[in-house]
């Protein structure tokens, strides 16, 4: 167990570590009161490496939208107090983002806050969510509707945990990566676009990008924590990601949604005149690969400035998205004009 990254929080500070083996870190990081909350796919999968867990209160779930919701907690907080769990025990997260965000959104309400720990087992949750401190939840059908900001104590990496993913999965974490990669300047650009496709057939390490990804993320997170400033620019893409999987009840995932929400941030941004055509390209070429024509099709560009409209970032009536003129030069951009809106969005989709 290896430290690869620290990040400082106006919380504390923590550190994500990399491990090398799941079967024999658990009994040196796990503590006797410590209520383990874990995704059923991750038991089902990794079962002969988690003996540690038996002998600690845990709760498997399924790891869904649903359960990540205002409703779906509940449960999982009554079983928490029944069983005993107090003000100076911790959780325990292994599972992907939305095993996270339940666990710390429960450990940022419980008793006021009490400790956890994140084993991150998808590539969005490596590369992106494990850090930054947000917790977010589901209000009916709208994403990320509750929330507030808590980080763990600690982060642990398993590298054999990315091994049992699908290409739908990868594609998902690497959608969310290309953002930051994108925020990062062309020299980051250059990196993932020439390593997709071997990263894709899976003939190409994920650390790398995973560490560059969390240093990319940590700089700003780090200035500015609680998401008022300079940290907004890690919405790109977002606000069309987020409405595109609440209209598509979360088939598009997360990453691939992010992805085609910064195809039509960086399109609308080209038709207001504010990036030039040939950069236009340049990112398209490499976004276009990270999404399915049966994906794309999912989505209803008419109904898309509805979920839009009710994105928790907007303010009074206008539209609230980060658009760009380039390589790290991304910003947040209000439209009040909701129809020239929706005409842009509806050209996009025509042009695809």
């Amino acid at each position: 167990m290896f430290e690869i990254l620290k990040v400082k929080s106006l919380f504390k500070q923590y550190y994500v570590k990399q491990i090398e083996d799941l079967l024999d870190t658990l009994p040196l990081v796990l503590k006797d009161d410590d209520f383990i909350i874990i995704d059923q796919k991750v038991f089902d999968l990794f079962n002969p490496d988690l003996g540690a867990i038996e002998g600690h209160k845990h709760l498997i779930i399924e790891a869904s939208e649903e359960k990540k919701s205002y409703l779906g907690i509940q449960p999982i907080l009554s079983e928490l107090i029944e069983q005993g769990f107090k003000k100076n025990h911790r959780l325990v997260a292994i599972g992907g983002g939305i095993t996270q965000d339940i666990t710390s959104f429960c450990a940022s309400i419980l008793y006021r806050g009490v400790d956890w720990v994140f084993f991150p087992t998808t590539l969005l949750a490596q590369c992106d969510s494990c850090i930054g401190s947000k917790t977010s939840i589901n209000f009916g059908e709208y994403k990320n509707q509750l929330g507030n900001f808590y980080p763990p104590s600690e982060i642990l990496i398993w590298d054999k945990f990315l091994e049992t993913l699908s290409e739908q999965e990868i594609r998902s974490g690497l959608g969310e990566m290309m953002h930051f990669f994108f925020i990062g300047g062309e020299g980051d650009f250059t990196i993932i676009n020439d390593q997709y496709d071997s990263v894709i057939s899976g003939k190409s390490t994920l650390s790398p990008l995973i560490k560059r990804s969390l240093e990319i993320k940590r700089t700003l997170a780090e200035i500015d924590e609680f998401d008022q400033k300079e940290r907004r620019i890690f919405n790109y893409g977002h606000s069309f990601g987020h409405a595109i999987e609440s209209m598509t009840l979360f088939k598009i995932q997360h990453g691939i949604a992010v992805s085609i929400g910064m195809d039509i941030a960086n399109y609308i941004s080209m038709k207001l005149g504010l990036l030039d055509s040939t950069v236009y390209e340049k990112m398209h070429s490499l976004l276009i690969k990270n999404r399915k024509k049966e994906e794309l099709s999912l989505i209803d560009p008419k109904e898309l400035i509805n979920f839009l409209r009710k994105d928790k970032k907007n303010v009074d009536g206008s539209v609230r998205v980060i658009l760009t003129k380039g390589f790290q030069e991304m910003f947040v951009h209000s439209i009040d004009d909701h129809e020239k809106l929706s005409i842009l969005i509806q050209d996009y989709f025509k042009s695809k």
